[in-house]
C-alpha cells in the first residue's frame, strides 16, 4: 500500500497555518479555531495508518476517554473559569510531549541526537506541565495566589534544574552501560518536574496572563522537539507554530507590563507592600441613579473591563448598557489592556461571548489617545491596569504601561469593596476628586443603572 500519511500530514500543517492566521483577527478567530480543530482531528485519524502502528487496544480507548472529558469539560466550564481550563489543558499538551520523550528514552531511540532532542523536549515539557498545574491551582484559588517565596529560593531552584540536567546527561552518556536507564531517567524526570513546580510558586496573580502564555510557548517547543525525535513532521510544524506564537505573545504581554520575561520567571511581583505610602483623598460612593444621570448626559463613554467583570459575569449586562447608550446617540468604546484579566485576551473572550461588536474594542494605545475626550469612564472591576501609581518611581507597578483613565473628565469605578489589586498596592485613581465608587456586584450594579437609565 502507498503510505499517504506524510502528504496528509502536509495538509494538516496547511490547515494549522490557516487556522493560526484566522485567529489573528477577532472577526475570524472562531473559524480559525475550527480550522485548527479539524487539522488536529485529521492528524489523529491519519496516524492510525502509519506503517507498523501497534497498541491500538490502548490508543483507541485513550482517545475516546480524552475526547469525552475534553468535550464535557469545555461545554460546562464557565467563561470566568476559562483561564484555569487554558492552563490545565496547556499542561496536558506538555505532559503528552514529556510522555513521548519518556517512551523514546526508555527504548533508547534511534540515535544519540534523537535522544538528546528527546531529553531537551522532556525538560521543557516537564517544566510546563508542572508550572501549569500550579497556575491552575492559583487561578482556582486552591493555593495562595500571592507569590510563595522563601530564603535562597532561586539558588535552590537552580540546584534542582542543574541536577535534572546532569542526570539527563548521565543517561545520554552511560545508558545501559554503567547505569541501568532507570537510575538516571527517574531522577531526571523528578527534578525536572520539581523545578517546574518551584519555578511557578513565586509568580503572583498579576503575572498570570504572561505565565500562561509562556507555558503555552514552552509546550509548543516541547511538542516540536519530540516531533523531531520521532520523525513526525506534523508535530514539528504544529509545535513550532505554537511555540513561535506563544513566544511573540509572551514578549508582547511582558512589554505591556514593562517587565522582562526573566523578571517574571524570578517571581515575587506584588511582594513589595506600600504600608508607608499615603494616598491623599477619600473614596467617594455614588448611587446608581446618579450614575445613570451622568451617562445619559454624556457624549462619549469608555468601558474599561477587568477581572471583576469576569468574576461577576457582568459582560452581558455591560453589553446591554452599551447598546442602550448607543441607541441614545452616545459614542461608546471598550478600552482593552493587554494583561487585563487572568489570561491573554481574557476581556476579548468575555465581550465576544456577550456579543459586543469587535469594532467597539479598542487597544491600549488608541484608548489612551481618546481618554481626554471621554465624559465618563466606567471602570468595571479593573485595578492595577488603571492605577496611576505606575507613574510613581518606587511603587511595585512603576513603569507598567496603563490605561490613562485618569485623563477622563469623570470616572465611575464598579467594585465590590475597597480592596487592592493583584499587585497589593493602593490605587491612586480611586482617590481622585473626579472618581466615584459604585460598590456592589458588577452585574447587579449595572442592572440597576440600566433600570434608572430607562426612567430618564
Amino acid at each position: 500500500m502507498i503510505d499517504l500519511t506524510q502528504p496528509i500530514y502536509a495538509l494538516t500543517i496547511a490547515a494549522f497555518v490557516i487556522g493560526l492566521i484566522r485567529m489573528g483577527n477577532p472577526a475570524t478567530a472562531r473559524s480559525g479555531i475550527l480550522w485548527a480543530g479539524i487539522a488536529m482531528a485529521l492528524s489523529i485519524a491519519i496516524t492510525f495508518f502509519v506503517p507498523g502502528l501497534s497498541n491500538l487496544i490502548l490508543i483507541i480507548p485513550a482517545i475516546f476517554i480524552g475526547a469525552v472529558i475534553g468535550f464535557v469539560a469545555a461545554r460546562r466550564v464557565a467563561i470566568v473559569n476559562m483561564p484555569q481550563m487554558v492552563a490545565i489543558y496547556n499542561g496536558m499538551g506538555a505532559g503528552a510531549a514529556s510522555s513521548i520523550a519518556a517512551i523514546e528514552l526508555i527504548r533508547f531511540g534511534t540515535t544519540s541526537l534523537n535522544l538528546g532532542i528527546a531529553l531537551t523536549g522532556a525538560i521543557i515539557g516537564d517544566v510546563s506541565i508542572a508550572g501549569s498545574i500550579i497556575a491552575f491551582l492559583k487561578l482556582q484559588g486552591w493555593i495562595r495566589q500571592k507569590p510563595i517565596t522563601f530564603r535562597l529560593q532561586q539558588v535552590i531552584n537552580l540546584i534542582v534544574i542543574t541536577l535534572g540536567v546532569l542526570f539527563g546527561i548521565a543517561y545520554l552518556i552511560h545508558r545501559n552501560v554503567v547505569l541501568p536507564y532507570e537510575s538516571a531517567l527517574i531522577p531526571f524526570f523528578v527534578f525536572s518536574l520539581g523545578y517546574g513546580f518551584m519555578m511557578a510558586l513565586p509568580i503572583g496573580g498579576a503575572d498570570m496572563p504572561v505565565l500562561i502564555s509562556l507555558y503555552n510557548a514552552m509546550t509548543g517547543i516541547a511538542v516540536g522537539l519530540e516531533g523531531f525525535a520521532i520523525d513526525n513532521y506534523a508535530m514539528v510544524v504544529a509545535g513550532i507554530l505554537v511555540g513561535a506564537a506563544g513566544t511573540i505573545l509572551t514578549l508582547a504581554m511582558a512589554r505591556a507590563m514593562n517587565r522582562s520575561v526573566g523578571a517574571i520567571i524570578a517571581g515575587g511581583f506584588g511582594k513589595i507592600q506600600e504600608e508607608n505610602r499615603i494616598v491623599s483623598g477619600n473614596l467617594k460612593p455614588i448611587s446608581s441613579e446618579d450614575v445613570a444621570v451622568m451617562l445619559a448626559y454624556s457624549g462619549t463613554v469608555a468601558f474599561v473591563p477587568g477581572f471583576g467583570m469576569a468574576s461577576a459575569q457582568a459582560q452581558f449586562k455591560v453589553r446591554d448598557l452599551s447598546d442602550m447608550l448607543i441607541s441614545r446617540g452616545i459614542k461608546v468604546f471598550f478600552a482593552i489592556h493587554p494583561v487585563a484579566g487572568r489570561m491573554p485576551g481574557h476581556m476579548n473572550v468575555l465581550l465576544a461571548e456577550a456579543g459586543v461588536s469587535y469594532d467597539l474594542l479598542v487597544g491600549q494605545d488608541e484608548a489612551n489617545r481618546s481618554f481626554k475626550d471621554v465624559d465618563v469612564a466606567l471602570v468595571i472591576g479593573a485595578n492595577d491596569v488603571v492605577n496611576p501609581a505606575a507613574r510613581i518611581q518606587g511603587t511595585a507597578l512603576y513603569g507598567m504601561p496603563i490605561l490613562d483613565v485618569d485623563k477622563s473628565k469623570n470616572i465611575i469605578v464598579l467594585k465590590r469593596g475597597a480592596g487592592k489589586g493583584f499587585a497589593g498596592i493602593e490605587n491612586d485613581l480611586f482617590y481622585m476628586d473626579k472618581t466615584k465608587m459604585l460598590y456592589g456586584d458588577a452585574q447587579e450594579s449595572i442592572s440597576k443603572v440600566i433600570q434608572e437609565l430607562k426612567k430618564l
